[in-house]
């Protein structure tokens, strides 16, 4: 009873927390300063590294349109923090972590659920989500 007490008290306070504004100017240079290596500064994939990976860099502009026009904010929140950890970085990504860790800040996801992630990352879905192409 006490674990049920416990989660139930936890979503509440998720679901309580302000919604922090995205910067996207803020995950752009995020972006610029961690991912562009391998993403390029288009976000685009082609990085100066993509090259001389064995894996090839994603094409982040087209996440949205990969997934049926939907955003996939929990899929993303999860590979930056390293939830969803993806074998062509070598280790949990970002191999950056302690740049995105930070104060607990929940957004909603697509469908309505609040997710608990940092600022750093909510700053990056936001750029990330400012250069979807359609």
């Amino acid at each position: 009873m006490q674990i049920v007490r416990n989660s139930f008290a936890a979503l509440l306070v998720c679901v309580a927390l302000p919604t922090l504004a995205q910067d996207a100017g803020v995950g752009e240079e995020l972006f610029r300063v961690h991912c562009a290596t391998c993403h390029g500064l288009d976000a685009a994939g082609q990085g100066p590294m993509a090259g001389v990976l064995l894996v090839p860099p994603a094409n982040l502009t087209a996440l949205q349109a990969d997934n049926d026009g939907v955003f996939p904010t929990e899929r993303i929140v999860q590979r930056i923090d390293g939830r969803d950890p993806l074998v062509s970085h070598g280790s949990p990504m970002p191999v950056y972590g302690f740049f995105f860790e930070g104060d607990d800040t929940a957004i909603k996801a697509p469908s309505g659920q609040p997710i608990l992630t940092s600022k750093p990352i909510v700053d990056l879905l936001a750029y990330l989500q400012s250069v979807q192409v359609q």
